[in-house]
């Protein structure tokens, strides 16, 4: 079998958005890869037979790529695409430019056609389930209140030579880019009976939003009559509340449903249109940690219950109604994996469907068969059927076992930590490790802070080191999702106690193991493993080599530059207030205790962890003579997102781990 080297990991197809029609009968899913260039992953849509009797096809093809899809209840599929309408005149082309559109292909699988192209995109499509309603996200200028007006607006500003935002309420930047000068809006339309024509019926349902539809959580009743969504509330900005609405498409009439001290992971309606489950979050404090939940809303009286009580001690993901409507299903963080979930409406009784590895974008057919995308620490996303617990996988070109072809042996392990509770890890170690031969370790911290190694990784792989010869240790220290509440409970706002202590007896119980070289170890993590990575340089000189990416470096600081610094009070407090919190979790305090060599990486588009941490840190080591290396990324935003950085990324990140741990000359990427 060739070598699972870096062109053999960037071609696997990396699928994701797995969608069931609703007869049960077909699934289509996204496949991305690079594209010809190497420049960034190009995504198309693939159709696969649920029974696995046919061949997988591909059924879109454009050199944009094409989104997820989204089944019609007539078992048309809608995607949105930047791809050009042959149709379309020069003008309106330019006026356009690459935004993404929305296009139906139809049932037959004859040829894709456009249905919608606003000057502000189309994102975020659903549909209804009985009727050819559509509704999806859109950005529009303030002050303006059609379409046409949008677009006038737009093309003055380019004509005057503005980029400029003025902006009078906060946030103003989120992740990877600035807010504005478009907001978001939810509009509708409907499908008429021509095949031909455009979407008709365009109607903004939230004219007066101003920032509250923000990465709004959104879903349509059968009769596409409602729309119920998520709405920020803004009174507060240390606590992003998020309220439930539903909003009448004929009227735009808006009822709020739930209200509470908590924002929206998901929303699904009930196949009857009565009920809406709603996955909610309930906001934490310094003193308690954010809880999840589960909450039914009756549509009619707005009357809400929580369903499932604390999950079973799961996180949960995704939400999916059964096709009956006695049930629903949920993917969860457990345990080490991404479990599915059985709860049922009359009395929130849990049951564990699938325990083992990693399920994704499940779904439920009518005869009760379940589908879904399952993942491993050993092997990347592949569609599936759930039998007996376990998936039956779906052929698709490129992933067979024999063509990931993944060299390393994945275990589990358990530590124990001071206080005696149980910390997970997940092992992956060449095939060849033994007592005579121990593989040199490599830890690797998760970020979030809330998270948990469960699956196949694309950013952090850990058999690209284990084909070096590296064993990689993945632990779950205080903190991680999937091991109960209180589990949680034991690192909020105290990321230098527990999770650190856990992370180190995870570490000492590894290197009790023999085919482990207890003398050549070395740590990396990105967010917030990369802010431990930061905290353990400053208290501990064992490990011989640091890589610490898009990394949080002095907390009391980091408050003003993130994106929304307001919301991290929910966990360390009020820093005008009391920055105590802030200061004594802040690894900029010990840096005069650091080292061991660091390798920092950062990319310059990063608003969620800004460069500023990153130059700040690059600085305090130069100035304090820890030998260091900076990797930066003019192009890159939070993730490494283009194949050919992604490339760069491992290449420099093994060269400086067989630099440090296997001390081996330094061998400089070409490129950089």
């Amino acid at each position: 079998m060739p070598s699972f080297d870096l062109d053999r990991f960037l071609a696997l197809p990396r699928l994701s958005a797995l969608r069931l029609s609703p007869d049960g009968r077909r699934i289509v899913v996204s496949a991305a890869r690079p594209d010809p260039a190497g420049k960034r992953f190009a995504s198309a849509l693939w159709e696969l037979d649920p029974a696995g009797v046919r061949a997988a096809r591909r059924i879109t093809r454009s050199a944009p790529g094409e989104s997820a899809g989204t089944f019609l209840a007539d078992g048309s599929l809608l995607f949105t695409s930047a791809r050009p309408d042959p149709e379309r005149s020069p003008e309106r082309a330019e006026a356009l430019g690459e935004t993404a559109g929305l296009w139906l292909l139809p049932v037959d699988g004859g040829e894709a056609r456009p249905l919608a192209a606003l000057a502000g995109g189309i994102a975020d499509v659903t549909t209804a389930r009985a009727a050819g309603v559509v509704a999806f996200a859109t950005g529009v200028h303030p002050r303006t209140t059609t379409l046409e007006e949008d677009e006038a607006a737009e093309k003055a500003r380019e004509k005057a030579g503005v980029s400029a935002h003025l902006y009078e309420e906060f946030p103003i930047r989120y992740w990877d880019h600035y807010l504005g000068p478009r907001e978001a809006r939810l509009y509708t339309g409907v499908l008429g009976d021509d095949p031909h024509a455009p979407l008709a019926d365009l109607r903004d349902l939230a004219p007066d939003a101003a920032g509250r539809l923000r990465d709004a959580t959104i879903a349509l009743t059968p009769d596409g009559a409602t729309l119920i969504c998520s709405w920020r509330r803004e009174e507060d900005l240390s606590r992003p509340r998020e309220d439930v609405v539903a909003i009448d498409r004929a009227t735009g009439t808006r009822r709020t449903l739930l209200a509470e001290d908590a924002w929206v992971s998901g929303i699904a309606v009930s196949p009857d249109g009565t009920q809406a489950a709603v996955l909610r979050t309930w906001n934490g404090a310094p003193e308690r940690a954010d809880r999840p939940g589960l909450v039914i809303v009756d549509l009619a009286s707005g009357s809400a219950r929580e369903l499932g009580g604390d999950l079973d001690g799961c996180w949960p993901h995704e939400l999916h109604w059964a096709p009956d409507g006695r049930s629903l299903l949920l993917t969860a963080d457990r345990l080490g994996h991404v479990a599915i979930l059985r709860i049922a409406l009359a009395d929130g009784a849990i049951t564990v469907l699938a325990a083992d590895g990693a399920w994704t974008d499940v779904a439920e057919a009518p005869d009760g068969t379940i589908v879904g995308l399952h993942a491993t620490l050993a092997s990347p996303p592949r569609p599936a059927r759930l039998v007996d617990g376990r998936p039956a996988y779906l052929p698709f070109p490129g992933l067979a076992d024999d063509e990931v072809g993944a060299p390393g042996v994945v275990e589990r392990l358990q530590a124990r930590a001071a206080d005696g509770t149980p910390v997970g890890s997940w092992l992956v170690r060449p095939a060849g490790a033994s007592a005579a031969s121990p593989a040199p370790l490599v830890v690797f911290i998760h970020g979030g802070p809330l998270g948990s190694w469960n699956t196949w990784h694309w950013r952090w792989n850990p058999h690209l080191l284990v084909e070096r010869g590296y064993a990689v240790l993945l632990p779950d220290p205080a903190i991680s999702t999937g091991y109960g509440q209180g589990f949680i409970d034991r690192g909020w706002g105290r990321w230098g106690e527990a999770p650190y202590t856990d992370l180190m007896a995870a570490v000492d119980g590894a290197l009790e193991r023999p085919d482990l070289d207890r003398t050549r170890t070395a740590a990396m993590g990105g967010s917030f493993g990369g802010y431990m990575a930061n905290w353990v340089a400053g208290q501990t000189d064992r490990f011989r080599g640091i890589v610490t990416h898009a990394s949080l470096w002095e907390l009391r600081g980091f408050h003003g530059t993130t994106d929304h610094g307001p919301s991290w009070e929910m966990e360390f407090g009020d820093p005008y207030v009391d920055p105590s919190r802030y200061e004594a979790s802040s690894p900029h305090r010990f840096v005069d205790r650091i080292r061991t060599p660091m390798l920092v990486i950062h990319g310059e588009l990063d608003h969620r962890v800004p460069i500023s941490e990153a130059l700040r840190l690059w600085t305090d080591l130069r100035r304090h003579g820890v030998p260091s290396r900076f990797l930066y990324f003019p192009d890159e935003n939070h993730w490494i997102l283009k194949p050919r950085n992604a490339r760069l990324w491992y290449e420099t990140v093994l060269a400086f781990l067989d630099e440090t741990v296997l001390d081996l000359p330094w061998k400089r990427p070409e490129l950089v």
